[in-house]
């Protein structure tokens, strides 16, 4: 009996140690942000409590914008602190990107995130880069955000490997209608009614 106990504890001590190093070496995102020329909402994933509410969320996104709007990050990210939160930020057009880490992420891997999803926009926006293509396009764009980061977690950074992921999802009709955005899903029937009209 006392031999199953001291395992057990061993196994608990072990856990322990093991967990928190594993946590402080995964970087986490707190959020992603893409905004238009005015500062409002155009695709926004959060993966923090740090913001509960939307108000709080909204909140930041206007402090964001507005301590970031008189800078030139057109040509190159920029990197700024906001709230105990390191902002990398890039701008195109009338389009906002933004990526938000905590105060001791690493800049460069929040930049290659920021760098991953500006490029990979780009590329499924076929280079036109402006809120009237991304509005047209948001499935993609929400899509491109599942691809980078789940759950606060980097999952990819290359543009191109997100592009084609992404990319594969849109063109996937074969796959069951629950796994489809609304608008594949509406292309699916569309393009089964008309078969059957064909019939």
């Amino acid at each position: 009996m006392e031999t199953i106990n001291f395992r057990f504890r061993l196994l608990r001590f072990s856990e322990k140690t093991v967990s928190p190093n594993k946590m402080e070496s995964c970087p986490t995102i707190k959020n992603i942000l893409l905004l238009d020329s005015e500062g409002k909402r155009i695709a926004v994933k959060y993966y923090s409590e740090d913001w509960p509410m939307n108000s709080a969320k909204e909140a930041f996104e206007k402090t964001v914008f507005t301590k970031t709007q008189k800078t030139n990050a057109r040509t190159e990210a920029e990197i700024a602190m906001f709230e105990n939160s390191i902002v990398v930020y890039k701008f195109v057009q009338d389009l906002h990107f933004f990526v938000t880490g905590g105060d001791n992420e690493n800049e460069l891997i929040l930049a290659t995130v920021l760098q991953g999803f500006f490029d990979a926009v780009g590329i499924l926006l076929r280079g036109n880069v402006d809120k009237k293509e991304a509005l047209e396009n948001l499935d993609l764009i929400l899509l491109c955000l599942d691809e980078i980061v789940d759950g606060g977690i980097v999952l990819e950074t290359d543009s191109n490997v997100i592009a084609s992921k992404v990319a594969s999802h849109s063109i996937d009709s074969g796959a069951p209608l629950s796994e489809q955005t609304i608008g594949q899903a509406l292309a699916t029937a569309r393009e089964h009614f008309a078969r059957s009209l064909l019939k």
